[in-house]
């Protein structure tokens, strides 16, 4: 439980709880507190905690991958995940989509944990970046820095919109690349800079 912990996807999963059982389930699983320790902590009863805990567990399952070996690689990224990163940040800054069209499997996917959305194939993934990139609809001026998310390449995407003066944090794309291609981007919000260390603002 300890190593599953510091993975995005449990991180991303708990989002789905109600706050009392994601409370319970941090106190439960994480830290190790007992029921009573974490009855007392959270002023409910030892049967609203054990329900609570189960409640939790059972929604965790339907949001995890069934096997630990599908969360990502056990060690950190090699050269060749920080090539196709770096291609990838030169791509998304200079908003060629061609060169990223490149770096994507055909059936490439992305999601944005905690909502519901899910792009599946090369031709989605790249519909739904266009008008944010290119065109006049495009939100500005892009910045990218790199990082490592679950022991995967990830990058920190900032934007300077018409008329700003600073780039402002806009999201974290964690990559999963198979083979030199990228095979999955799961995208986090923002809120997940400070985590990182990273400003939230360029």
């Amino acid at each position: 439980m300890e190593r599953e912990t510091i993975e995005l996807a449990y991180l991303a999963a708990i989002q789905h709880l109600p706050p009392r059982q994601r409370a319970v389930l941090i106190l439960r699983d994480v830290a190790g507190w007992s029921a009573e320790e974490t009855s007392q902590a959270l002023e409910l009863s030892v049967a609203a905690v054990k329900s609570a805990l189960q409640r939790a567990r059972a929604t965790l399952r339907m949001h995890l991958p069934a096997r630990r070996s599908q969360w990502g690689p056990a060690t950190a990224p090699n050269e060749q995940e920080r090539a196709v990163l770096r291609r990838y940040m030169e791509a998304s800054v200079e908003g060629d989509l061609s060169a990223l069209a490149e770096l994507l499997r055909e059936d490439a996917r992305q999601t944005m944990p905690p909502d519901s959305q899910v792009f599946d194939g090369r031709a989605a993934i790249l519909d739904m970046w266009r008008p944010v990139m290119i065109g006049p609809e495009a939100w500005g001026e892009w910045k990218a820095l790199a990082t490592s998310a679950n022991r995967q390449p990830a990058v920190a995407n900032y934007v300077r919109r018409p008329g700003e003066a600073r780039y402002t944090a806009v999201n974290l794309d964690v990559l999963r690349v198979e083979d030199g291609l990228i095979a999955e981007i799961t995208t986090f919000g923002a809120e997940l800079h400070a985590a990182f260390g990273l400003p939230r603002e360029l």
